[in-house]
């Protein structure tokens, strides 16, 4: 399928401007089509442009490219060529990962990292009998004469003892006194000449016991489980000062291709590079800690100096995994000896992705050149990855009703931006061809859309997009 093909669809599946014919010049949605590295014609490709023959033909560097491969293809192939299935490629990419070492951290650093452990409580919650509310901690039916005791405040060890008949001011969280029957809230008791009345309390009103919310011992978050907020608070309520974590894996992205600017307004043929400030941040929000960005051009010593060189836990590179003249990163993984783990996924975009594994057992993902086909490449192979390294589970799609048709490839997965145009409801966006970003700007999502497309009323699996 022809980028062009792929722009059509696109536009016939999104809300805004008109949509284009999905079938330009009544092109075969099932012709392949060869890509190779040159200089973009602009239009934010990033090192891919199509050669269309009208048929699926091998460039003079292909066999080149097949001789030199170290290993043999997956199992679950294309019918038509060698891309692994999009579901397959994803459980490769999880299995693939190798858990990074445990590591101690303290609360205060443990933030974002994953649990290595189960988190079992070291004492009961809460580790005595508390008061719920502020008001009077009261001993059998009122009306009920105050102590002499001004009141038991939150942190204080050692109230006295109540028998009935006897109240003493107590504040929310404060130790309930031995011989408590309930706490009567503040608003619904009134003092006067040291005698509190109000009505009866029901025996144990707000008053939280002791192991109310667990025992000691007891599980209460699995391994694998994100190092959250929320996470951080439970622990330090379970009484832990450090967790045991899988780390953050370190990134690296080496972005390639001599037809990308850094800066200012793309000119003399070259385009601004899209992808290489969105890799980092989004490899961030994916749970990785990336050390560095470096821009190499087309440089194949550059790069076999970077990835042999990385001391990072993985390997991210953008553009040249295409056959062209000068993509670089197949023949660079010839020369390291690396084993290919998936070489091209039967997905638009991002057809051409890979991953692969160091000799050092290091992963390597390599990206297409065109931003959304990254995108799709992040998310397909990255993610996953990034996810076992830190010993958590693939993770689960959501769902969610179409208010629209979507139009699918006829054999390959489509990763499609949507947005909620409801509760519950998504909308495919318009712009959303492999060369552009507009769509997943301002994107809720990633529609999967099965081969064959999917219909309007039916329900459609998510990708959730990472947020920082």
């Amino acid at each position: 399928m022809t980028d062009e093909f792929e722009d059509a669809l696109a536009l016939a599946n999104g809300r805004g401007a008109a949509a284009a014919d999905p079938d330009p010049a009544g092109a075969d949605p099932a012709a392949g089509v060869s890509e190779q590295r040159g200089p973009a014609p602009g239009g934010g490709a990033h090192g891919h442009r199509p050669v269309r023959d009208g048929r699926r033909s091998a460039p003079p560097w292909a066999a080149a490219r097949e001789a030199r491969r170290p290993v043999s293809r997956p199992a679950a192939h294309h019918p038509d060529d060698e891309s692994v299935s999009w579901e397959a490629a994803r459980r490769a990419a999880h299995r693939t990962a190798r858990p990074l070492p445990v590591v101690q951290q303290p609360l205060d650093r443990a933030l974002g990292h994953t649990l290595a452990g189960p988190l079992t409580a070291l004492t009961d919650l809460p580790a005595f009998d508390t008061s719920a509310m502020d008001g009077w901690a009261v001993a059998g039916p009122g009306p009920w004469h105050l102590t002499a005791d001004p009141g038991v405040l939150a942190g204080r060890d050692d109230p006295a003892p109540l028998s009935d008949g006897l109240a003493v001011p107590i504040a929310t969280g404060a130790r309930i006194p031995p011989g408590t029957t309930a706490v009567l809230r503040s608003e619904r008791g009134t003092v006067a000449a040291g005698q509190l009345r109000g009505a009866n309390p029901a025996p144990g009103a707000d008053i939280r016991p002791r192991g109310q919310e667990c025992r000691s011992g007891a599980e209460l978050l699995l391994p694998g489980t994100p190092v959250t907020p929320a996470v951080l608070g439970l622990a330090a309520a379970a009484g832990y000062d450090e967790l045991p974590v899988a780390p953050r894996p370190r990134a690296e992205v080496l972005v390639l291709g001599d037809e990308l600017l850094h800066k200012g307004l793309p000119s003399g043929g070259r385009i601004r590079d899209a992808i290489g400030p969105m890799a980092g941040p989004w490899l961030t929000a994916l749970g990785a800690d990336v050390l560095v960005t470096r821009c190499l051009g087309d440089d194949a010593g550059a790069l076999y100096e970077a990835v042999t060189s990385s001391r990072a836990d993985l390997i991210v590179t953008t553009g040249g995994t295409a056959a062209g003249p000068v993509d670089h990163v197949h023949p660079v993984l010839t020369r390291v000896a690396a084993r290919l783990v998936v070489d091209g996924v039967a997905v638009r975009p991002g057809h051409p992705m890979l991953l692969a594994e160091l000799p050092s057992g290091t992963p390597l993902v390599g990206l297409p050149g065109n931003p959304l086909a990254a995108v799709s490449g992040l998310l397909t192979l990255a993610a996953p990855l990034l996810a076992g390294l830190a010993g958590r589970g693939p993770g689960l799609d959501g769902t969610a009703g179409l208010l629209e048709d979507i139009t699918g490839h006829p054999r390959d997965t489509r990763l499609v931006p949507v947005d909620f145009a409801e509760p519950g409801r998504v909308r495919p966006l318009h712009y959303s061809g492999p060369a552009m970003l507009r769509g997943i700007a301002a994107a809720s999502a990633l529609a999967v859309v099965p081969p064959g497309g999917a219909r309007a009323g039916g329900v459609v699996r998510l990708l959730e997009l990472p947020r920082p």
